[in-house]
């Protein structure tokens, strides 16, 4: 059934843009490209020469596609108005929310850091209190935490945070024993459950944070526009310290305005989901968005790991429009902080974004996501693409170096066959790349000076000019390195490889020298090898290559000192790369950093590491009686596996906690009875060394 209701004058205009933007950027590539096949020397390597100038249009394209988002979205932002932008069209309405608007938060975790989620969840829950709206908004934690110990230590957060705010009867902690589907999973699990109990669901990342004017602002939106299913925020990337992360905030809260409003502007309501900080229509989600489970084996088969692109098509398959709310404030996220941890999150993106090419040609997705699928994809084969140009550029440079040159062809000719080489037009193609790929980013600096006039927050226009710069330079010297892993990427779902699903780096540690040079060898000995081998061959050809052999060389120096903390504060102290929530932090923010003080500095029960969940469980009385209390009731098992679970329960009295893997630790504390016998014979040690195991002493009484 098509919902298509009150936005339906954005249908027509989104055919018309997105056909002038496909327009746009054909022509485009078709220029650039028609400049370079005459540039390259006419000497018999017709087969080379033709696959670079399809890699070259291929790779123009994919770069000039960014360009027209971007100017048009500068081009939106400076006339400040945009008549389709729901934001900026919001209709007039009560300032409080219809009691049937009940909406769930949610914060789907897997092995995450745990100070931090509940932090965030801390901020946004003030924040919402604020706003006297709280009463229509309930919060969801929904672990899928294998880690026995991490297992725990959410259990006791949660119970912490419920007991400081008083919010048990709105927060809620629930961990799935089996891990279906991962998140996608997880927040069906959800649905199945409760989700007929609530109009709308707001998903959040584990590092995600919201002001409560926000998510009040955005249910209001939804109950405006009811032919809205997904509503997506364009999130802020703050509170990150190392200056690779620092980087990226600043680049971030630069160019993504203008970026996000030329989303909008090509997309409408065919816009996309990005998996968090978002609202979505609950009915309509659980009935049109189960992910299909695509044939063949992983990891190009099986479950579909990048679920967001594919739940906002099937959204707006069934006719539900899917907005980008780009001038919403008061979202917040953070990016990984080293450029390993972007790697390593990386790897699973690009598992999942080559699954969606499967689904290009699945019936009724509309061509804006059938272009989404292929644009996802793209962005890790355009690293491919680019290694492949370079190594035809190399082996065409090659050829010229080892072999004559053919003047005289064996077929009838009445002159020599001279190459013919224009400079003008050399120039003329290096300096329209150089606009494709730098002037977006001089009209987000123009952005944020003029238009928006808050060149102080981000230290002045001097200093914000000179970040602009800067960030150029260092997003120059990390394209290559990027290369050679995307590359990896993409080849390793083709080979068989799968990824795992692991929780990503959410704080600011370094990257050692070891663990650098184990990730970065092979890019290194290959721009050596590549740098040597042009060098001595064709010595011409060797300095058009010196960006990017110079960057694969110096990547274990740049991977390393990027990811310091130390080396970002020097920055900030410089007045590069601020951002306007540093200059004048929101209150969400500030209360998740005193939050985040607070639970650090916090002595934990009996003295023991708080991190230390599995022998808490065992020892505290307070967390072991939670734990238990969580579980489901006693269920009557097989007498071979109550048999197994005695030995493992000896085991882990006798020789204490550290003798047991993860996997042991989870199977006693999924056993409420094995779990009770244990907590009890632990507090009746009177064995010196054997209490010792469990850090109590054998002069402490039971009660």
């Amino acid at each position: 059934m098509q919902r298509e209701i009150h936005l339906q004058p954005w249908v027509k205009s989104a055919i018309r843009r997105q056909s002038l933007l496909l327009f746009l950027v054909l022509i485009t590539t078709a220029v650039a490209s028609g400049f370079m096949a005459p540039l390259l020397l006419r000497q018999g390597w017709w087969g080379l020469e033709l696959v670079l100038v399809a890699l070259f249009a291929v790779l123009f394209a994919w770069i000039s596609l960014g360009f027209w988002i971007s100017i048009f979205g500068y081009v939106v932002l400076a006339r400040g108005r945009d008549r389709f932008a729901v934001t900026l069209t919001e209709k007039p309405g009560p300032e409080g929310i219809s009691a049937q608007a009940r909406t769930a938060i949610l914060f789907p975790i897997c092995n995450e850091e745990v100070d931090r989620v509940f932090a965030g969840l801390y901020a946004t829950y003030r924040s919402l209190e604020q706003t006297g709206q709280l009463r229509h908004f309930d919060f969801f934690i929904l672990s899928d935490t294998h880690n026995p110990d991490t297992w725990v230590e959410e259990e006791a957060a949660w119970a912490a945070l419920c007991r400081e705010l008083g919010g048990r009867a709105r927060i809620f902690y629930r961990h799935r024993r089996v891990n279906l589907k991962r998140k996608s999973g997880n927040v069906a699990d959800f649905c199945r459950r409760w989700g007929r109990g609530f109009r709308y669901m707001v998903v959040f990342d584990a590092d995600s944070i919201m002001a409560g004017p926000t998510l009040v602002r955005m249910v209001r939106l939804m109950e405006s526009y009811r032919s809205i299913g997904i509503l997506q925020t364009m999130p802020l990337a703050v509170n990150r310290e190392t200056l690779f992360a620092r980087q990226q905030q600043f680049a971030n809260h630069v160019y993504g305005p203008i970026f996000g409003a030329g989303l909008h502007f090509w997309q409408l309501g065919d816009g996309q989901y990005w998996g968090h900080n978002a609202i979505i229509r609950v009915a309509p989600f659980m009935e049109h968005c189960g992910l299909p489970r695509l044939p063949g084996k992983p990891p190009l088969g099986g479950d579909i790991l990048s679920h967001d692109f594919v739940e906002a098509a099937l959204m707006r398959r069934a006719g539900w429009g899917v907005w980008l709310a780009y001038g919403l404030e008061g979202s917040y996220e953070e990016v990984p902080p080293t450029l390993l941890a972007e790697m390593k999150r990386d790897r699973r993106w690009c598992q999942g974004n080559m699954q969606h090419l499967r689904l290009l040609f699945t019936r009724g997705i509309r061509p804006a996501h059938r272009a989404l699928f292929l644009n996802g994809a793209m962005s890790y084969i355009s690293a491919l693409l680019w290694f492949l140009l370079l190594s035809v550029s190399t082996l065409i440079a090659l050829a010229d170096a080892l072999f004559e040159p053919e003047y005289f062809p064996a077929r009838f000719s009445l002159f020599p066959d001279w190459p013919v080489w224009k400079p003008q037009w050399a120039a003329i193609l290096l300096g329209v790349t150089a606009v494709i790929l730098f002037l977006p980013k001089l009209l987000g600096a123009v952005n944020v000076l003029v238009h928006r006039k808050q060149g102080r927050k981000f230290g002045g226009a001097g200093k914000l000019l000179l970040g602009v710069l800067a960030e150029a330079i260092l997003s120059t010297l990390f394209a290559p390195i990027r290369m050679v892993f995307h590359s990896k990427f993409v080849f390793m779902p083709l080979l068989g490889h799968q990824v795992g699903w692991g929780g990503q780096s959410r704080d600011d540690r370094p990257t050692g020298w070891l663990e650098a040079f184990r990730f970065h060898w092979t890019g290194m000995l290959l721009g050596l090898f590549w740098g040597a081998g042009m060098f001595l061959i064709n010595p011409a050809f060797f300095w058009w290559l010196t960006p990017i052999l110079l960057a694969l060389v110096l990547a274990v120096p740049l991977s390393a000192y990027f990811s310091r903390v130390d080396a970002g504060r020097k920055f900030r102290e410089w007045g590069l790369f601020l951002c306007p929530e540093e200059v004048a932090p929101p209150p969400e923010l500030t209360w998740l950093r005193d939050y985040l003080e607070r639970s650090r500095s916090d002595p934990s029960p009996l003295g023991l590491d708080r991190r230390e969940g599995f022998r808490l469980a065992v020892v505290d009385p307070a967390i072991h009686a939670l734990h238990v209390s969580l579980l489901r009731g006693e269920r009557k098992v097989a007498q071979s596996i109550a048999a197994r679970r005695g030995i493992l329960r000896e085991k882990a009295l006798n020789l204490g906690p550290d003798s047991l893997a993860g996997a042991e630790k989870k199977t006693l504390l999924s056993d409420p009875a094995c779990l009770r016998a244990l907590h009890i014979e632990v507090w009746e040690l009177r064995d010196e060394i054997r209490a010792k195991n469990w850090g109590l002493q054998t002069t402490t009484p039971l009660a």
